[in-house]
Protein backbone atom coordinates (compact mmCIF):
# COMPACT_ATOMS: atom_id res chain seq x y z
CA UNK A 1 0.00 0.00 0.00
CA UNK A 2 1.38 3.23 -0.97
CA UNK A 3 2.16 5.90 1.87
CA UNK A 4 -0.29 8.15 0.98
CA UNK A 5 -3.38 5.49 0.80
CA UNK A 6 -2.32 4.35 4.09
CA UNK A 7 -2.55 7.94 5.82
CA UNK A 8 -5.93 8.58 3.98
CA UNK A 9 -7.10 5.74 5.33
CA UNK A 10 -6.21 6.18 8.72
CA UNK A 11 -7.74 9.23 8.73
CA UNK A 12 -11.00 7.24 7.49
CA UNK A 13 -10.82 4.56 10.18
CA UNK A 14 -11.03 7.74 12.48
CA UNK A 15 -13.78 9.58 10.87
CA UNK A 16 -17.10 8.51 13.25
CA UNK A 17 -15.07 6.62 15.86
CA UNK A 18 -14.63 7.97 19.83
CA UNK A 19 -11.85 6.51 19.82
CA UNK A 20 -9.18 4.48 18.28
CA UNK A 21 -5.93 2.87 19.13
CA UNK A 22 -2.69 2.64 17.40
CA UNK A 23 -2.79 -1.06 17.37
CA UNK A 24 -6.06 -1.28 15.89
CA UNK A 25 -4.96 0.68 13.16
CA UNK A 26 -2.06 -1.18 13.12
CA UNK A 27 -4.20 -4.40 12.80
CA UNK A 28 -6.20 -3.21 9.69
CA UNK A 29 -3.38 -1.66 7.76
CA UNK A 30 -1.30 -4.54 8.49
CA UNK A 31 1.62 -2.69 9.67
CA UNK A 32 3.82 -1.87 13.17
CA UNK A 33 2.09 -0.17 15.50
CA UNK A 34 5.64 2.30 15.25
CA UNK A 35 4.68 2.76 11.67
CA UNK A 36 1.26 3.92 13.07
CA UNK A 37 2.75 6.70 15.68
CA UNK A 38 5.00 7.89 12.84
CA UNK A 39 1.77 8.13 10.51
CA UNK A 40 -0.29 10.30 13.06
CA UNK A 41 2.72 12.44 13.51
CA UNK A 42 3.42 13.03 10.07
CA UNK A 43 -1.02 13.69 9.78
CA UNK A 44 -0.98 16.06 12.71
CA UNK A 45 1.88 18.25 11.12
CA UNK A 46 0.31 18.91 8.05
CA UNK A 47 -2.73 20.03 10.37
CA UNK A 48 -4.78 17.09 10.42
CA UNK A 49 -7.05 17.84 13.75
CA UNK A 50 -6.31 14.62 15.39
CA UNK A 51 -6.62 14.45 19.13
CA UNK A 52 -5.51 11.62 21.21
CA UNK A 53 -2.09 9.88 22.73
CA UNK A 54 -0.01 6.91 22.52
CA UNK A 55 -1.10 3.97 24.23
CA UNK A 56 -4.69 5.67 24.85
CA UNK A 57 -6.31 6.16 21.30
CA UNK A 58 -6.90 9.01 18.98
CA UNK A 59 -9.96 10.77 17.06
CA UNK A 60 -10.69 13.70 14.68
CA UNK A 61 -11.52 16.51 15.99
CA UNK A 62 -15.26 17.40 15.06
CA UNK A 63 -15.82 19.45 11.71
CA UNK A 64 -12.99 17.83 9.68
CA UNK A 65 -14.05 17.19 6.22
CA UNK A 66 -12.12 15.29 3.83
CA UNK A 67 -12.45 15.70 -0.28
CA UNK A 68 -15.11 13.23 -1.98
CA UNK A 69 -13.71 9.99 -2.13
CA UNK A 70 -12.29 9.06 -6.05
CA UNK A 71 -12.68 4.99 -5.97
CA UNK A 72 -10.23 2.46 -8.15
CA UNK A 73 -12.07 0.59 -10.81
CA UNK A 74 -10.95 -2.31 -8.58
CA UNK A 75 -12.54 -1.09 -5.26
CA UNK A 76 -15.42 0.02 -7.80
CA UNK A 77 -15.88 -3.85 -9.12
CA UNK A 78 -15.95 -5.11 -5.23
CA UNK A 79 -18.96 -2.71 -3.98
CA UNK A 80 -21.10 -3.52 -7.51
CA UNK A 81 -20.97 -7.88 -6.58
CA UNK A 82 -21.03 -7.17 -2.82
CA UNK A 83 -24.58 -5.72 -3.70
CA UNK A 84 -25.67 -8.29 -6.16
CA UNK A 85 -24.95 -10.90 -3.40
CA UNK A 86 -26.81 -9.14 -0.78
CA UNK A 87 -29.52 -8.08 -3.32
CA UNK A 88 -29.66 -12.29 -4.30
CA UNK A 89 -28.93 -13.47 -0.44
CA UNK A 90 -30.32 -11.66 1.73
CA UNK A 91 -33.56 -9.87 2.31
CA UNK A 92 -35.28 -7.90 -0.27
CA UNK A 93 -35.15 -4.87 2.19
CA UNK A 94 -31.24 -5.43 2.46
CA UNK A 95 -31.41 -5.70 -1.59
CA UNK A 96 -33.10 -2.87 -2.15
CA UNK A 97 -30.81 -0.68 0.55
CA UNK A 98 -27.71 -2.03 -1.52
CA UNK A 99 -28.65 -1.15 -5.31
CA UNK A 100 -29.68 2.43 -3.40
CA UNK A 101 -26.13 2.83 -1.80
CA UNK A 102 -24.81 1.56 -5.41
CA UNK A 103 -27.04 4.43 -6.77
CA UNK A 104 -25.88 6.92 -4.54
CA UNK A 105 -22.30 6.09 -4.98
CA UNK A 106 -22.83 6.65 -8.69
CA UNK A 107 -24.15 9.82 -8.32
CA UNK A 108 -20.48 10.70 -7.36
CA UNK A 109 -18.64 9.00 -9.24
CA UNK A 110 -16.62 10.81 -12.55
CA UNK A 111 -18.27 9.86 -15.82
CA UNK A 112 -15.62 7.39 -16.77
CA UNK A 113 -16.21 5.48 -13.33
CA UNK A 114 -19.62 5.56 -13.35
CA UNK A 115 -19.70 3.90 -16.99
CA UNK A 116 -17.68 1.11 -15.35
CA UNK A 117 -19.51 0.61 -12.58
CA UNK A 118 -22.65 0.47 -15.15
CA UNK A 119 -20.92 -1.96 -17.64
CA UNK A 120 -19.84 -4.51 -14.70
CA UNK A 121 -20.27 -7.96 -15.93
CA UNK A 122 -19.66 -9.81 -12.57
CA UNK A 123 -23.31 -11.51 -11.44
CA UNK A 124 -25.08 -13.11 -9.05
CA UNK A 125 -28.09 -15.61 -9.89
CA UNK A 126 -31.07 -15.30 -7.94
CA UNK A 127 -33.62 -17.05 -9.76
CA UNK A 128 -32.95 -20.64 -7.44
CA UNK A 129 -33.12 -18.60 -4.21
CA UNK A 130 -36.77 -19.18 -2.57
CA UNK A 131 -38.75 -16.16 -1.21
CA UNK A 132 -39.43 -17.62 1.95
CA UNK A 133 -35.65 -17.80 2.54
CA UNK A 134 -35.75 -14.09 2.30
CA UNK A 135 -38.50 -13.11 4.43
CA UNK A 136 -37.32 -15.76 7.29
CA UNK A 137 -34.08 -13.91 7.10
CA UNK A 138 -35.73 -10.57 7.59
CA UNK A 139 -37.32 -11.71 10.95
CA UNK A 140 -34.14 -12.95 12.16
CA UNK A 141 -32.59 -10.15 11.59
CA UNK A 142 -35.60 -7.78 13.25
CA UNK A 143 -35.65 -10.01 16.33
CA UNK A 144 -31.36 -9.99 16.72
CA UNK A 145 -31.40 -5.76 16.36
CA UNK A 146 -34.30 -5.82 18.90
CA UNK A 147 -33.36 -8.69 20.95
CA UNK A 148 -36.59 -10.93 20.55
CA UNK A 149 -36.56 -13.93 21.61
CA UNK A 150 -37.95 -16.56 18.79
CA UNK A 151 -39.61 -20.21 18.36
CA UNK A 152 -39.67 -21.81 15.53
CA UNK A 153 -39.55 -25.91 14.35
CA UNK A 154 -36.44 -27.13 12.89
CA UNK A 155 -35.31 -29.94 11.00
CA UNK A 156 -31.76 -31.35 11.30
CA UNK A 157 -29.72 -33.62 8.73
CA UNK A 158 -31.65 -36.49 9.18
CA UNK A 159 -34.87 -34.18 8.73
CA UNK A 160 -35.87 -35.12 12.63
CA UNK A 161 -38.38 -32.34 13.69
CA UNK A 162 -37.24 -30.65 17.07
CA UNK A 163 -39.00 -27.31 19.26
CA UNK A 164 -36.63 -24.34 19.48
CA UNK A 165 -37.18 -21.37 21.59
CA UNK A 166 -33.55 -19.04 21.17
CA UNK A 167 -31.83 -16.01 22.01
CA UNK A 168 -30.71 -15.12 18.23
CA UNK A 169 -27.45 -13.53 18.06
CA UNK A 170 -26.22 -12.92 14.85
CA UNK A 171 -26.42 -14.77 11.05
CA UNK A 172 -23.87 -15.92 9.14
CA UNK A 173 -23.22 -16.71 5.51
CA UNK A 174 -21.25 -19.84 4.28
CA UNK A 175 -21.60 -19.51 0.50
CA UNK A 176 -24.58 -21.27 -0.04
CA UNK A 177 -26.43 -21.05 2.99
CA UNK A 178 -27.52 -18.67 6.03
CA UNK A 179 -26.80 -20.18 9.50
CA UNK A 180 -28.39 -18.76 12.49
CA UNK A 181 -26.14 -18.54 15.74
CA UNK A 182 -27.98 -18.65 19.21
CA UNK A 183 -28.48 -19.45 22.83
CA UNK A 184 -30.97 -22.42 22.89
CA UNK A 185 -33.19 -22.26 25.72
CA UNK A 186 -33.82 -26.03 25.31
CA UNK A 187 -30.63 -27.36 24.80
CA UNK A 188 -28.91 -24.44 27.52
CA UNK A 189 -26.45 -23.97 25.49
CA UNK A 190 -25.45 -22.53 22.03
CA UNK A 191 -26.32 -23.90 18.87
CA UNK A 192 -26.76 -23.16 15.04
CA UNK A 193 -29.05 -23.34 12.66
CA UNK A 194 -29.52 -23.19 9.31
CA UNK A 195 -31.99 -21.41 8.34
CA UNK A 196 -33.75 -22.95 5.23
CA UNK A 197 -34.39 -26.03 7.91
CA UNK A 198 -36.57 -23.40 9.88
CA UNK A 199 -40.02 -23.85 10.36
CA UNK A 200 -42.91 -21.90 11.46
CA UNK A 201 -40.64 -19.27 12.76
CA UNK A 202 -42.23 -16.79 15.19
CA UNK A 203 -40.67 -13.55 16.84
CA UNK A 204 -42.00 -13.91 20.57
CA UNK A 205 -42.51 -10.22 22.80
CA UNK A 206 -40.06 -11.81 24.79
CA UNK A 207 -36.90 -9.52 24.96
CA UNK A 208 -33.66 -10.75 26.73
CA UNK A 209 -30.69 -8.98 27.74
CA UNK A 210 -26.74 -9.27 27.21
CA UNK A 211 -25.67 -11.92 30.00
CA UNK A 212 -22.77 -13.84 30.48
CA UNK A 213 -21.80 -17.00 29.10
CA UNK A 214 -24.44 -16.18 26.43
CA UNK A 215 -23.36 -13.83 24.27
CA UNK A 216 -22.45 -13.46 21.54
CA UNK A 217 -18.25 -13.00 21.72
CA UNK A 218 -19.16 -16.02 24.18
CA UNK A 219 -20.64 -18.05 21.11
CA UNK A 220 -17.29 -16.75 19.01
CA UNK A 221 -15.19 -17.79 21.80
CA UNK A 222 -16.74 -21.73 22.28
CA UNK A 223 -16.35 -21.56 18.21
CA UNK A 224 -12.61 -21.03 18.20
CA UNK A 225 -12.37 -23.72 20.88
CA UNK A 226 -13.81 -26.70 19.42
CA UNK A 227 -12.31 -25.50 15.81
CA UNK A 228 -8.18 -25.80 17.86
CA UNK A 229 -9.49 -28.98 19.19
CA UNK A 230 -10.59 -30.05 16.00
CA UNK A 231 -7.89 -29.40 14.83
CA UNK A 232 -5.22 -30.96 17.09
CA UNK A 233 -7.39 -34.02 16.50
CA UNK A 234 -7.10 -34.05 13.25
CA UNK A 235 -3.36 -33.63 13.69
CA UNK A 236 -2.93 -36.27 16.21
CA UNK A 237 -4.92 -38.51 13.56
CA UNK A 238 -2.47 -38.48 10.80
Amino acid sequence: MRRADRLFRIVQFLRGRRLTTAQQLAKWLQVSERTVYRDIRDLSLTGTPIEGEAGVGYRLRGGFELPPLMFELEEIEALTLGARMVEAWSSPQLGAAALSAIAKIATALPVERRQWLEASRTYVPQFHIPKQLGERFELLRGAIRDRRKVHFVYADVEKKLSERRVRPLSLYFWGEHWTLAAWCEVRDDFRSFRIDRVIRLQVTDATFNDEAGKRIADYVRAQQVAAAAWDIAEKSSR
